[in-house]
């Protein structure tokens, strides 16, 4: 037998040791219970229940009051009834060699490079960071910076904004026929560009939301801040009953794309996208039956304590006074640390019992014996996830993941796949992965879903969904007419796409 064998006996014996242990010991129980008569059951009233009635009746009172109290008190389910990805219209698209020129044109229109891009050694820099990205030729640029010259103007960041919230929102309200009047709360994230009225208020005045909606605009939380909205929502939907919560997570592009000569500030040239997500959340317990997913659990970690962790992603002027978001080498090592301090509150919320036992007894193993064991046991989260939807924030930090948390390429697929076919597209890139695996019919009823974020600050927040059924993919899914094409297969070396269909649906 083998040791993966073994372990899924150890597994399924642990898992279900108390039904194991149950069922035997009530088959016992209701064999001695046929075989009374009605003179036992007499003697055992009078004998035992007569004289204790002074003890039972309080008992018996204390535990329905505890049940009562505990069902009028625990929160109430939070579920996700739809969400919508946007789409960006066909003329968007921007492969390698567009973005590139983007990036030309863009340095460019710079007032202080008089017209002239005469340096070539930042577009090979460039170059070989998208070649290694990870990012393919699908990916969606904003359209003010398509243009030529490029507008890089307020204008044209708010009209990239308004087009991504407006189209993910119209299309969500399309396939819920919910009422937008119906909308109790509204939290949208968008980390680097919150105009006055801020995009929230653009959400009530475009969907003429009521006046007394509870409105929240989370500015400058980076790309994990979706996460933190989710958790924001759920916190209010047990405070307001019966009542539906609209998240709309994005990031926008055009006002922050970077014209220095700053090689750190250059790296988020080449990852970001145009993209982002609208979600409706519900807490009625009669709309469980039209609903996608229950949420389980939500974990925040922010390591902003830490100087490393706070500087890694950061926003600020370079030497000629351009403003851009720099990336630090230390960001992998920081979201790998960070990472695993999410996963040491989430774990024992997650695992079954027989992986806490295992990182219990090596724990303990290593305390007392140092030398002999060196490294603590890392818990199989596959025993307790069936899908992971990590951030794809780039190459590196999907491959820093997948090493950590020791899973297989089908487990980061969903992914891989949207930062190819999407790219980084910020706090929105959890939904799109969500809709890959539902577009590859994989999310069956019963299972559990982790959306992992990462973001600057620095911060790891967890989201844990379940399926209540068969989640088929959504009306005009982001994946719709791409998904038979993917998984694509990259060279692990240079990050290039070395065939366009690897396998179909799956």
């Amino acid at each position: 037998m083998t040791s993966i064998n073994v372990k899924l006996l150890y597994h399924y014996v642990i898992t279900n040791l108390f039904n194991l242990c149950f069922f035997p010991l009530t088959a016992i129980v209701a064999g001695k219970a046929y075989r009374l008569t009605i003179d036992d059951l007499h003697h055992l009233y009078y004998s035992y229940l007569q004289h204790n009635l002074i003890t039972i009746a309080p008992l018996f009172a204390f535990t329905v009051f505890g049940s009562v109290l505990y069902i009028a008190t625990r929160p109430k389910p939070v579920y996700l009834v739809e969400y919508s990805c946007y789409l960006p219209p066909t003329h968007c698209r921007s492969s390698i060699s567009k973005v590139m020129d983007i990036f030309y044109q863009v340095r460019k229109a710079d007032p202080s490079r008089n017209g002239t891009c005469d340096d070539s050694s930042w577009l090979d820099f460039l170059r070989k960071i998208q070649e290694r990205s990870g990012l393919g030729d699908e990916t969606h640029g904003p359209e003010g910076l398509l243009q030529v010259p490029p507008r890089k103007t307020f204008a044209a960041a708010r009209e990239e904004t308004e087009q991504v919230i407006i189209g993910a929102l119209e299309n969500l309200f399309k396939n819920t026929n919910v009422n937008p009047k119906d909308i109790g709360i509204l939290v949208v994230n968008s980390s680097m560009f919150n105009p006055t009225p801020s995009l929230s208020a653009m959400v009530v005045n475009t969907f003429k939301l009521r006046s007394n909606v509870r409105s929240f605009n989370l500015g400058g939380m980076g790309c994990s801040a979706g996460v933190i909205a989710i958790d924001l929502a759920k916190d209010l939907l047990h405070v307001h009953k019966n009542t539906y919560a609209l998240v709309v997570s994005t990031e926008n592009i055009t006002y922050n794309i970077y014209a220095g000569d700053n090689r750190s500030m250059m790296v988020s040239n080449c990852l970001f996208r145009v993209g982002g997500a609208a979600i409706l959340l519900f807490n009625k317990p009669g709309d469980r039956r039209r609903s996608k997913y229950e949420l389980v659990h939500t974990v925040r970690t922010h390591a902003g304590a830490d100087d490393k962790s706070f500087r890694c992603v950061q926003q600020g002027d370079d030497e000629n006074g351009k403003i851009g978001v720099s990336l630090s080498k230390d960001i992998t090592d920081v979201a790998g640390r960070t990472v695993k301090k999410n996963i040491a509150t989430l774990g024992p919320l997650i695992l079954p019992l027989s992986e806490k036992l295992l990182f219990f007894v090596t724990f303990m193993g290593k305390k007392l014996f140092k030398d002999k064991i060196k490294h603590y046991y890392v818990p199989d989260f596959k025993l307790a996830i069936d899908h992971f939807c990590i951030h794809a924030g780039g190459r590196a930090v999907i491959d820093v993941l997948e090493k950590n948390l020791a899973l297989a390429p089908i487990d980061v697929e969903a992914s891989r796949s949207t930062l190819h076919r999407f790219g980084n597209t910020s706090s929105s890139s959890i939904w799109y992965e969500l809709a890959y695996i539902e577009a590859k019919g994989r999310m069956k009823k019963g299972n559990k879903v982790w959306q992992i974020a990462l973001g600057s600050g620095f911060k790891c927040n967890s989201a844990v969904w379940v399926a209540l059924n068969n989640v088929k993919a959504s009306t005009n899914s982001p994946w719709e007419h791409c998904i038979d094409r993917y998984p694509v297969k990259i060279d692990s070396d240079s990050g290039k796409s070395e065939t366009r269909a690897q396998n179909g649906r799956s």
